[in-house]
Formats: C-alpha cells, structure tokens, sequence
C-alpha cells in the first residue's frame, strides 16, 4: 500500500508560478501528476521513472517540470506561465506501469487526496 499525500495548492494569476509536491509513504519506479476538471475525465501532466525519464502532455510541455527526490520519496510538479486553462484538482499517482525507461499514461494504483491549483485571468 502507498500512501500519498499533495501539498502546495493554492490560487496563482495568469502567468504565474506554483509548485505542488507530494509525499509518498513508498518510492514506486513510475510516478506521476494527473489533472481532472468537473465533467471531465482524469488526464496526465506528467510522469517520472526512478532515473529520471520524463513524459508531459502537450498542453504543458515546456511550461511544467516534474521531478522526484528519491532519498526524501517526494514527487514535485514545478509549473510555470500558467494559464487559466490549467485550473484543475491535481492528483499525484503512483505504481505506474513501467514500459521501457519510460512510465505510462495509464495503470497507476495508488492516488493523493487531490489539491486544488486556480489561475484567474
């Protein structure tokens, strides 16, 4: 079972910055943020293998950063020139399905509580 839990939620204007990070109780080879608006399924931000190998969904690439400090099992999600667009309850997941060096979009077991992010325009 993992554990895990999202902090660093808040309110930010467009343009601006935020980063939210998410502490696991376990370290899974693949992790990764997902983002869910109402009425909307659940879609991928980003996912991280344990060395290091990264995916983002085209709407964040080059704006998004994902990283991960395995010493501390801490999953971050840096995010910047947000756009109100990007308003959304994100989900840190974990025990993806591992495909190569890369990690899935899909298969993650293990799912945080959820923070709010809101960009007003």
């Amino acid at each position: 079972q993992v554990q895990l839990v999202e902090s660093g939620g808040g309110s930010v204007q467009a343009g601006g910055s935020l980063t939210v990070s998410c502490a696991a109780s376990v370290a899974t080879y693949c992790m990764g943020w997902f983002r869910q608006v109402p009425g909307k399924d659940r879609e991928v931000v980003a996912t991280i293998s344990r060395g290091g190998t990264t995916t983002y969904a085209d709407s964040v690439k080059g704006r998004f950063t994902i990283s991960r400090d395995i010493t501390k099992n801490t999953l971050y999600l840096q995010m910047n020139s947000l756009k109100p667009e990007d308003t959304a309850v994100y989900y840190c997941a974990a025990s993806g399905i591992r495909v190569g060096a890369y990690c899935s979009w899909t298969g993650y077991n293990y799912w945080g509580q959820g923070t709010q992010i809101t960009v007003s325009s």
